[in-house]
Parts: C-alpha cells; sequence; structure tokens
C-alpha cells in the first residue's frame, strides 16, 4: 500500500516536500501509463546577451528567409547545438 499524497499550499511546499520524500513510497510505477504532455509550455528565463552587430544582422536575414523571428531561430540553432554537444559527450 502506497502513502497517500499530502496536500501542499504552494508550489514551494510541494518542492520542499520531493527533495526530501522517497518518491517509491508514493508512487507504484508499475501502474503507470506514458503520456505525452503537448500543451505542456517550458520554463522561461529572460537574459542578455551581447553580440556582435554583423551576427545578429546575418541572423536576421536568416530567420526573413525562413519566416520567422530571428530571436526564436536563434533558439533553434542552440537547442541544434546542445543536443549535438549532448550526443558528443555519450
Amino acid at each position: 500500500m502506497k502513502k497517500k499524497l499530502p496536500e501542499f499550499k504552494n508550489e514551494d511546499a510541494e518542492r520542499k516536500f520531493w527533495a526530501t520524500a522517497d518518491l517509491t513510497e508514493y508512487v507504484d510505477w508499475r501502474s503507470g501509463k506514458r503520456r505525452k504532455l503537448v500543451h505542456l509550455k517550458p520554463s522561461v528565463k529572460m537574459i542578455s546577451l551581447r553580440l556582435p552587430v554583423s551576427m545578429i544582422e546575418d541572423l536576421k536575414v536568416l530567420a526573413h528567409r525562413r519566416d520567422v523571428p530571428y530571436q526564436s531561430l536563434l533558439k533553434v540553432f542552440l537547442a541544434e547545438r546542445l543536443a549535438r554537444e549532448r550526443l558528443a559527450r555519450e
């Protein structure tokens, strides 16, 4: 018999709980089902990034050709490179 999850006042209280709790005491993984979280939006954090003007202009030209905002294209480029770096470490 698994333990019943406590009710949490807020997200911080839940974070503190899970930082010390043993997940296996609360969740029966054998009864779990795979789910796709299609509406889940990743947390974002704004940063300030200094780039050479020429690099930004090149990025804007490429983004215009693809009909996307240049900030979005920059995120795609970063995500692709991070994925390659992760694979290289394996």
